[in-house]
């Protein structure tokens, strides 16, 4: 594995532990799918051959296609997003975030998640971006996030992006391939895009079981010495294990306390 490195800051990424959790998926694998892409940590890490991805976040779902189909439009966007906010200052970044509220465009969200406070992605319930300006960093380089654009762009060019419901994308997996599933845990969902139906997702995990198409299910997990695990019904899976992913970004920055994180993983191979 040569994972690609971080395109888009997003909270719940993966980026710590997808060495692991890669190394837990089956060995052959026909066509992948990620229904719950966020920052693509996963994806980037396995670089599979045929990739099916999608996120209910249409305008991050807009960041991937761009970089697929128009990286250097991209890359310049940034660019000058980030030099006006070097020479406008704080104000600049403000401007930014109410424009993207209005207009959802990609190019402003990859502006934000590279300059918010620690990359925690959050949106009130209106769908609106609404971290601050982390004022003690300028934000990734222009030069260096396109390289990093470039290196994307090579390797998804042939995958297929979409802005589907996770039951939706993946209704044409088959036996042979492969879905690796990120969803909102349950006690974080205030900070994620959308809402989520517990009892609809237990019941499309055993229509996978029933249709014998692997899975791999990051869910829940212990931060500090609380425990967040979900209780997932015991026909849904077989294996149960948990991967340390660092410390508690979210906590620090709530009250200042570093609380180690294990996060679940649940297999149904």
């Amino acid at each position: 594995m040569n994972p690609l490195p971080p395109l888009v800051k997003w909270s719940g990424s993966k980026k710590s532990q997808a060495t692991e959790i890669v190394k837990l998926f089956p060995d052959k694998i026909g066509t992948y799918y990620e229904p719950f892409l966020g920052s693509g940590a996963i994806l980037g890490t396995l670089s599979p051959k045929v990739a099916v991805c999608g996120d209910i976040c249409t305008p991050l779902i807009g960041i991937f296609n761009t970089v697929k189909n128009n990286p250097d439009k991209i890359s310049v966007g940034y660019k000058q997003r980030w030099d006006k906010l070097q020479k406008k200052g704080y104000t600049y970044y403000y401007e930014v975030r109410d424009s993207f509220n209005g207009s959802k465009s990609p190019e402003d969200l990859l502006f934000l998640s590279r300059t918010c406070v620690n990359g925690l992605i959050r949106f009130n319930k209106n769908g609106d971006f609404n971290n601050s300006l982390h004022h003690s960093r300028k934000g990734i380089n222009p030069e260096t996030l396109a390289r990093v654009i470039k290196k994307w762009s090579l390797v998804i060019h042939d995958y297929d992006f979409s802005s589907k419901d996770y039951a939706e994308l993946t209704k044409n997996a088959k036996p042979g391939d492969f879905i690796y599933l990120d969803p909102p845990y349950l006690n974080t969902k205030g900070r994620y895009f959308g809402g989520f139906d517990m009892e609809r997702f237990y019941t499309y995990l055993r229509e996978l079981n029933k249709r014998k198409i692997k899975y791999a299910l990051s869910f829940d997990g212990i931060r500090g010495d609380k425990t967040y695990v979900a209780e997932l019904p015991k026909d849904l899976y077989r294996r149960h294990v948990y991967l340390h992913s660092g410390n508690s970004t979210f906590n620090k920055v709530q009250n200042g306390k570093v609380e180690k994180v294990f996060e679940s993983l649940y297999l149904n191979y």
